[in-house]
């Protein structure tokens, strides 16, 4: 199977967690950057940090999935285009 024919999550595993997998690029950095906001305000607890880091982990692996999947389309299409001509 292509780099391109396979699927976001067969590119990273999320099989423990199915709703970040179901989520669109927009959403997942959207998520992504509430998280991080949060990080960087210092105010949660150590515990409750660890788990938004560990999610915010698996959002950024998943939004850079959904990127290199959109690289990859552009660039067979441009090598398609390419050989057309």
């Amino acid at each position: 199977m292509s780099g391109t024919e396979q699927s976001l999550s067969e590119r990273i595993d999320l099989s423990a967690h199915p709703d970040i997998a179901e989520l669109g690029y927009e959403q997942a950095r959207d998520e992504l950057t509430t998280i991080v906001a949060k990080l960087e305000g210092g105010q949660a607890p150590l515990e409750e940090s660890m788990k938004l880091w560990e999610r915010g982990e698996l959002l950024a692996q998943h939004c850079q999935a959904w990127l290199d999947q959109a690289e990859e389309r552009l660039t067979a299409q441009d090598d398609n285009a390419s050989d057309e001509d």
